[in-house]
């Protein structure tokens, strides 16, 4: 019998990368449900070619011929459906964060490339896992990294995490030359192809920030033994510094279908031709260098929010997510990034954050800050 699978995001690039490795699987895993925001011509595509049980969509300005439910709430409804075991969470922003909370409670395997689900809500999500039995499997490759560095190994075992950055586009670029720095430009990744959003993420370093948050709650290291270097070769996806000295990485071609089947199959391995085997000549030389934090401020501003806890996660995020829209839509430039993240944190990350309603307030007054501040 095969397992079921629910891909939420299923038009995004790491949607189509998981349903790659699931059609290369298909003896051990079937596509259950699907799931994306608008792009309802590929939905049907994908609809037909994988026989999914269930179709949602959340925006339907199109109707192609195929059945599915329209609406916000199919994400939580394809996350809880008996005959899925695992939940692919690839659902960019915290739209995600319900469908994550919504499958741990039922008792599923969430294989989670949201990383809002855990920067805004991971005690929620932490304590949906303990409640409903389900698990968190990261996709994200420098967490996959260091949960294969873990294996094995006792959390007092750990000195440090040592998570990787490509650098994004503008490793070389001077701070003056970043603040007006084009759409296009952005979007310029030297290894990693991926959206709109995560791109300028990954330009700004905010992509950074949200996932060392991530790692405090995926494996329980507190702030202060987090630390990122920037590897612009993006082969050695992470490190893992032991209590004895000792030095663990995983290491790799750059793809996302390495993590997204590792997090399918967790803890076991299966052979898979589909993905480019690694050479060490040809991928050296490997360097490293420092995050240039103050060429970059989204990054402390984002791992601060992380050590203020509280709603602080997600006024970041939000505020991170809004600006960065303004700045797709041509409406700010580069540099006001994050400047607005920096002024939603100062007026708004005040709050415990213990309840779902509490982190929404939160993340709904700092999208109205970041408007009032680039807007008016």
């Amino acid at each position: 019998m095969t397992v079921g699978v629910a891909v939420l995001g299923s038009t995004g690039s790491i949607g189509q990368s998981t349903l790659r490795v699931l059609s290369r699987h298909s003896d051990k895993f079937h596509v259950a449900a699907l799931t994306a925001y608008s792009n309802a011509e590929l939905l049907a595509r994908q609809a037909l070619q994988t026989s999914a049980g269930f179709v949602g969509i959340i925006e339907a300005r199109e109707r192609p011929n195929v059945q599915w439910h329209a609406g916000a709430d199919c994400l939580t409804i394809a996350s809880t459906l008996p005959e899925v075991s695992i939940v692919v969470n690839a659902v960019v922003g915290v739209a995600g964060m319900d469908a994550t909370l919504g499958a741990l409670r039922a008792g599923k395997r969430v294989a989670l490339a949201n990383k809002e689900s855990l920067v805004v809500a991971g005690r929620l999500a932490l304590d949906a896992a303990r409640t409903g039995g389900g698990e968190i499997v990261p996709v994200d490759s420098e967490h996959s990294a260091i949960l294969q560095c873990l294996a094995g190994r006792r959390a007092s075992d750990i000195r440090r995490l040592v998570l990787t950055a490509s650098g994004g586009p503008f490793r070389d670029w001077g701070s003056d030359r970043l603040q007006d720095a084009t759409l296009a430009d952005a979007l310029r990744h030297p290894t990693w192809r991926m959206g709109r959003k995560i791109s300028v993420d990954s330009a700004t370093l905010a992509n950074k920030a949200l996932e060392v948050i991530e790692a405090h709650y995926l494996f329980g290291v507190p702030y202060d033994r987090i630390e990122v270097v920037v590897h612009p070769q993006s082969i050695v996806h992470s490190m893992v510094e032991f209590v004895d000295g000792s030095v663990l990485a995983q290491v790799g071609v750059p793809s996302m279908e390495l993590p997204i089947l590792y997090a399918l199959t967790h803890p076991l391995r299966v052979e898979d031709l589909g993905i480019d085997r690694f050479d060490a000549v040809t991928s050296s030389p490997l360097t490293f260098e420092a995050v240039r934090g103050e060429d970059f401020p989204a990054f402390a501003l984002g791992v601060e929010a992380g050590r203020r806890g509280g709603v602080a996660p997600a006024v970041f995020n939000a505020a991170n997510e809004c600006a960065v829209g303004l700045f797709l839509d041509g409406r700010i430039r580069f540099g006001d990034i994050s400047r607005a993240i920096d002024a939603a944190l100062s007026r708004a990350a005040s709050g415990a954050g213990r309840t779902r309603e509490e982190l929404l307030a939160a993340d709904a007054a700092a999208r109205a800050l970041v408007k009032e501040y680039c807007l008016c």
